[in-house]
């Protein structure tokens, strides 16, 4: 599949859509706490989509059945909202939300402390995925190579005694929800396809704060680490344009 650029007129569209995403995950951030079951912010996320005019692009992609996924603690990704997880004292929670709105798709994750009391460890493992998250968006610029996104996650993360999820990707987005190209958390700084104005990359930083490994559970979405350690994902869409990356999930 070729790689699609997007016109001025187009990137503000995805502006919009990804502002109304932006808006969801602040409104769900303010409801995570203690005795909230996961299900509660999915069935929160999917009034708040609708009050805002969109619509979710998560649920029914792939027979997924929810608008959120929602990651606790050892879950790096696609966790489905239940009854049955309620949230404690101390978790951190993954959540990845999308919409569509008039065609084009928005993307952003946030990893939240449940309360204030993290460990060092986990309060570190949030610190260095988002600080990795915003070095990646640095280097989304003309003339650069998705490499030099990957390394500049890697290379931060690594620095900082954690590990980086190969299984799953960053990717293009448009008028889908995952184009090309895929947008690895890894690799080596000028390889890979070049970055050309007009491309939008969702940028999403999987950090493990014990090894790389994962596992899929029965579900046959929700991810894990593989040696049950704790994970963090942070992710914002990112226009690439001549003037520099913009930021449209913010």
């Amino acid at each position: 599949m070729p790689i699609v650029c997007k016109s001025t007129a187009e990137i503000e569209k995805m502006r919009h859509s990804g502002h109304i995403v932006r808006q969801v995950l602040d409104y769900i951030r303010g409801l995570v706490a203690p005795s909230v079951s996961t299900m509660d912010l999915e069935r929160a996320a999917e009034r708040r989509m609708k009050e805002l005019g969109a619509k979710p692009a998560f649920k029914g992609y792939f027979d997924y059945p929810c608008v959120l996924c929602t990651s606790i603690n050892d879950e790096i990704v696609h966790g489905i909202p239940s009854e049955k997880r309620v949230l404690q004292p101390g978790d951190i929670v993954s959540i990845d939300c999308g919409v569509v709105v008039d065609g084009y798709y928005g993307d952003a994750a946030i990893t939240v402390p449940v309360d204030g009391a993290l460990s060092d460890e986990r309060r570190k493992l949030l610190e260095v995925t988002e600080a990795s998250l915003y070095k990646a968006i640095e280097q989304a610029r003309v003339g650069n190579a998705v490499g030099d996104v990957g390394a500049a996650v890697q290379e931060y993360v690594e620095a900082n005694g954690f590990s980086v999820v190969r299984e799953f990707v960053g990717h293009g987005i448009g008028t889908k929800l995952h184009e090309e190209p895929q947008v690895p958390n890894f690799g080596a700084r000028g390889r890979g396809p070049r970055l050309r104005e007009g491309m939008v990359l969702a940028i999403e930083p999987m950090v493990n704060s014990g090894a790389p490994g994962t596992r899929v559970l029965e579900d046959k979405w929700t991810a894990v680490t593989a040696d049950g350690s704790s994970s963090a994902h942070f992710e914002h869409c990112v226009a690439v344009t001549e003037d520099g990356p913009v930021i449209l999930t913010q």
